[in-house]
């Protein structure tokens, strides 16, 4: 079986290292729900967290911390999630996600039920930056181009 995280980029990327990519979601029902979601992918076919080394370990989560960090800055989100859950693609990988009290699912998880109707004219709308701006505010958090 072939890994999609291996074989495809993931999304659209918006930086890029030698040792991880972040990708934000642009296509599905995850992309129109909740915009500002990206994903931290180690560029290495490894399942668990636990299999970096120290050094790559400490990158990874700083990484994840920027990401969070950009976030926070330029959408002022309710709260961020993070995850790194790989039940269904065992590849190392971490979610980002901005949420908002206004998206369908909030408070619940991005994979619950919808609590809500989703944001009329997208919620893409609502955001307080263009997704642009977010995606080059991280590449140059993480010192790297997309």
């Amino acid at each position: 079986m072939t890994c999609p995280l291996c074989a495809t980029d993931g999304g659209l990327v918006v930086a890029r290292t030698n040792q991880f990519r972040v990708i934000r979601v642009v296509d599905g029902d995850e992309a129109r729900r909740f915009p500002a979601f990206y994903r931290l992918i180690w560029n290495a076919h490894v399942a668990e967290f636990g299999d970096l080394a120290d050094a790559e370990r400490h990158a990874c989560m700083d990484a994840v911390t920027e990401i969070e960090r950009v976030l926070r800055a330029q959408l002022a989100p309710t709260k961020i999630n993070l995850a790194a859950l790989g039940n269904v693609v065992p590849h190392l990988h971490w979610h980002v996600i901005a949420r908002f009290e206004w998206d369908s699912h909030f408070p619940a998880p991005v994979w619950a039920a919808p609590q809500r109707d989703e944001v009329a004219g997208g919620a893409a709308a609502r955001l307080a930056q263009p997704l642009a701006a977010v995606d080059a505010a991280i590449a140059q958090a993480l010192n790297c181009r997309g």
